[in-house]
């Protein structure tokens, strides 16, 4: 291969999400371009090597031993324009500009969104990019610069903030109370769960739930949805505690027992922990979370 032209640092991105997903339909839909525009980076990026990248095969496109070779250099040097982005946004004393914030559905609607409106109304030139997503996103590959997760550990190369651990309950309304709960047994066989991704009627989560023996029926990826449908008549879940104060019509299922989760985390990129609006930020949603503590570990 010959040397690396500053028009090759445009055309990796897009070497690098063909080979991690083996199509360039669903490279473009990853990198919000066309079928069309990724196709013609991946020929430039040929053309300018003389080399072929990639060989076209029935489960996709499969790297060639060129492709082999230039991913370690493609994985560099995206990790240094990274790295040099983040630096720069580093050296940025204004408290202003924008901030991509992951946060899981869970937490998103009832709980962070009146603590981004009283956010925005006290840092008015900052922006934020909400994210919901269940997804990890990973900062140190720049798909988010905050990220609110719980988790038992952090394992990342980033700055992580430990909050405190959440409290879990099964609740579900008193109208399916009243038309289950005398036909059933202790360990749940009678009573039903709303499943979250994917159905399956005895999943591992369910046997360290306090009924085991309760099957999971129908399943959606939105935890609000799952409130609504609970809220209605419809089956239990297993949620925070804080819901319960929101939503009057979530009973704490007898025989329930109400138990502390994995802890809340907030995290952000090691080279924007000197970025004024990013650190505003955090401290804001730090005392915004530790404010609403009793009725999150109650």
């Amino acid at each position: 291969m010959g040397c690396m032209l500053p028009k090759d640092w445009e055309q990796l991105p897009y070497f690098l999400s063909v080979a991690r997903l083996g199509t360039l339909r669903q490279a473009a839909d990853e990198m919000g371009a066309t079928h069309g525009t990724v196709k013609r980076q991946i020929e430039a990026l040929e053309v300018a090597y003389g080399v072929q990248l990639f060989r076209r095969t029935r489960q996709g496109l499969k790297l060639t031993d060129a492709g082999e070779n230039l991913i370690p250099i493609a994985e560099e040097a995206d990790r240094l324009v990274g790295a040099a982005r983040h630096r720069l946004q580093g050296l940025d004393r204004d408290e202003q500009g924008a901030i991509r914030f992951s946060v899981t559905g869970t937490m998103a609607y009832d709980i962070i969104a009146p603590m981004m409106v009283r956010f925005f109304s006290a840092y008015p030139d900052i922006d934020v990019q909400i994210q919901v997503t269940d997804r990890f996103e990973d900062i140190n590959k720049l798909e988010t610069d905050v990220s609110l997760r719980y988790a038992d550990c952090i394992r990342e190369n980033v700055v992580a903030r430990r909050l405190f651990n959440l409290t879990l309950n099964t609740f579900a309304s008193q109208t399916y109370l009243d038309q289950h709960l005398g036909t059933v047994s202790p360990t749940g066989k009678g009573l039903h769960w709303i499943g979250f991704d994917s159905i399956d009627p005895k999943p591992e989560w369910v046997k360290s739930t306090d009924f085991p023996d309760a099957e999971v029926r129908h399943a959606t990826t939105d935890h609000i949805y799952q409130l609504s449908l609970v809220r209605r008549g419809f089956g239990m879940i297993r949620t925070s505690v804080y819901f319960a104060h929101l939503y009057p019509e979530l009973v704490a299922v007898p025989g329930a027992v109400a138990r502390r989760d994995r802890p809340l985390w907030i995290l952000r990129h090691t080279e924007l922990k000197r970025t004024a609006r990013v650190r505003r930020f955090v401290d804001f949603l730090t005392d915004e979370l530790n404010a609403l503590k009793p009725l999150l570990v109650a």
